[in-house]
């Protein structure tokens, strides 16, 4: 607030009238009248101030820190007019919004040194009335004249404080004293302080705004760089920085700005970037990045950016990388668990003690072993634990010890570098996040069993052939059909992987042992196909019931379900009864389908043309189904 030059004489007599009288004279400024009130009503002293609230050294060191953006600015500032501070006799103090002083600029003030008053707080509380209270009442800038102010000792210079506003919000007040008034206007310390003000703000302004860009740039799956011409990268986001720590040539690892991409990338005049300076846009477009350590392939957009005189100035470059977005498009390919624990059914007192277990695992995140018969539900249950526990959010990736040559299943587990087909990220890499099921982990080769120990202890792994350390972050859930600990003491099993995947092991019961929960499992199973297939629901009669828990299911709940799937579709009601349940072993369309096309159709047919699900009713292999596909000539239907 500009004030009109006020009788330095007269404002002396209110002073000493309201602190003898209390009387407050209509020449006074309102604000500065109820200042005076409020600093008298708090007993605030008249003759010099007290510095009883201030910062230690280190909390004073913290708010700097804190602050350092609007201290970096003014002190470059001032560095710039601090000749004519010295001239006329002029100091500076930046304040915090909670009025702590948090730099002294220049002299002395208040006939303290810098170190006395840096970290004081200056509220009205404290020193009474003054500029920078008023601003930080009023959040206006506000010139004070010597007299106006409470403590005596302050009376001998004027103050303006301006109020620095971010955000509709006080951060700082910027206060400026002058001691010699004749030699300098009042309009020109107000213009001084005013633009000090504005430039800070818009300054504090575009810091945020570049903070907030950043920390978005940053937080995209894409490698964004600012490019000037001859190469040099102006701006790198931090996916831009990693890719570019993998270019850098030895010795320039401390680069701030990153290399020169002309020097590192062997085709350089070949990529849209050497054609962006030419004023060619590109988007989307994939692109091979050839350097002397390693070749990336990308899908990159390059966008010109030209000057006043239409010259292109820099580029903008944006890359994918397509190993990342291989990784993308795996975590949203169905990467999800189907089933949660309350999907497995039972009343039986070892499925109650196996489903508490298995329960307690989901609060913890080490790596657990799955250990029951085939077709006890093993793979159902790893989905539950993974959809209960912290990783749900996570992919779920299952890997099957039998499926597949020792080669391909590292390969498939490890990934591939450094090919000619490119670069792809294993199971281990897409499942970062989230949790790897590794079925039938007893069938798993030896080397890679060690393998996986070594890249599980050290939370890092390199793809087949390739040298670079990639950090994983994936929890295992191994599943075995046999003893595991056995495999381990007769030395075919690795004694390293069986300590990693072993602090937790929890044993899935057979139907065996838990005969009484059968009905309840075959319920389940009706329920869960009519839902599937958006047919009614189906119920199986007591007699049904009975003849399903007279059987020892050796092939446990896999073979349970191929049974009451074949029942499910041949009846043709409500009720599922004895006639309509094929057992395992009897003679019937189970076994004239090898030798009868016809009874194969009809299965087929039974099946409503699934292969797993015709894989369970029959109870062989999905291999061994198209293999009979084939041979019958269905193989093309």
């Amino acid at each position: 607030m500009i004030r009109e030059r006020r009788n330095k004489a007269k404002l002396e007599m209110y002073y000493d009238k309201f602190i003898k009288e209390g009387v407050i004279d209509p020449n006074i400024h309102p604000w500065v009248a109820e200042s005076w009130l409020r600093s008298k009503r708090l007993g605030v002293g008249t003759e010099s101030f007290s510095l009883d609230e201030k910062l230690t050294a280190q909390e004073l060191a913290q708010r700097r820190e804190k602050y350092c953006a609007a201290i970096s600015f003014l002190d470059g500032l001032y560095e710039e007019i601090k000749e004519h501070f010295t001239t006329y006799n002029l100091s500076m103090l930046l304040y915090d919004q909670d009025v702590y002083v948090l730099k002294n600029y220049a002299l002395p003030f208040y006939q303290k040194t810098a170190g006395e008053l840096e970290g004081a707080r200056m509220r009205e509380e404290d020193v009474g009335t003054s500029s920078v209270c008023i601003a930080h009442r009023h959040k206006v800038s506000f010139l004070m004249f010597g007299p106006e102010m409470w403590i005596k000792a302050c009376q001998n210079g004027d103050a303006c404080s301006a109020p620095i506003i971010v955000d509709n919000q006080v951060k700082y007040i910027v206060t400026v004293v002058s001691v010699q008034q004749n030699e300098l206007p009042y309009s020109s310390v107000v213009a001084l302080v005013l633009s000090i003000k504005y430039a800070m703000e818009q300054h504090l302004k575009l810091i945020a705004s570049l903070t907030a860009k950043h920390t978005i740039l940053d937080a995209v799956p894409l490698a964004v760089y600012h490019i000037l011409p001859g190469g040099e990268v102006a701006y790198a986001n931090k996916l831009g920085h990693s890719r570019l720590s993998g270019i850098v040539p030895p010795g320039s690892e401390e680069k701030e700005e990153g290399p020169n991409l002309s020097n590192v990338l062997l085709n350089y005049r070949h990529t849209p970037l050497y054609k962006g300076f030419l004023g060619v846009p590109s988007y989307n477009r994939e692109v091979t990045w050839i350097t002397p350590r390693k070749t990336y392939e990308d899908i990159t957009t390059v966008v010109p950016l030209a000057g006043d005189d239409d010259d292109i100035e820099s580029i903008v470059a944006v890359s994918l990388p397509i190993e990342d977005l291989r990784t993308l498009v795996a975590h949203t390919a169905g990467y999800t668990a189907r089933y949660s624990l309350s999907s497995m059914v039972g009343t039986s007192n070892t499925f109650i003690t196996m489903q508490d277990k298995a329960s307690r695992t989901v609060r913890h995140d080490y790596h657990l072993l799955l250990q029951g018969e085939p077709g006890t539900g093993k793979q159902r249950l790893a989905h539950g634990i993974h959809q209960a526990s912290s990783r749900a959010a996570g992919p779920l990736i299952a890997v099957k010890g039998g499926d597949m040559p020792p080669e391909i299943l590292e390969f498939e587990l490890f990934g591939r570098g450094g090919s000619e087909t490119g670069d792809r990220p294993g199971k281990l890499e897409l499942a970062s996040g989230g949790t790897l099921f590794l079925d039938e982990v007893e069938k798993f080769p030896a080397t890679l069993q060690e393998k996986l120990a070594e890249a599980l202890e050290s939370k890092q792994l390199s793809r087949s052939g390739e040298t670079v350390h990639r950090p994983i972050d994936v929890r295992v859930i191994a599943a075995c059909d046999t003893e595991l600990k056995r495999l381990v003491e007769k030395g075919v099993f690795s004694a390293r992987f069986y300590e990693i995947i072993s602090r937790a092991v929890v044993r899935v019961p057979s139907l065996r042992a838990r005969r009484d929960d059968l009905p309840s499992i075959a319920t389940h199973i009706i329920e869960e196909l009519a839902v599937l297939h958006n047919l009614l629901p189906k119920n199986l009669e007591p007699a049904a019931a009975e003849l399903i828990m007279g059987y020892d299911w050796p092939g446990n709940i896999k073979q349970l379900q191929g049974v009451v799937e074949q029942a499910f579709f041949r009846t043709s009601g409500t009720t599922i009864t004895c006639a309509d349940i094929i057992m395992p072993g009897e003679q019937g369309l189970s076994k004239a389908w090898k030798e009868d096309k016809t009874a194969f159709i009809e299965a087929w047919k039974a099946a409503g043309g699934n292969i797993s699900r015709l894989a369970n009713m029959l109870d062989v292999s999905r291999v061994t189904l198209y293999r009979y596909l084939k041979k019958y000539g269905l193989d093309k239907e």
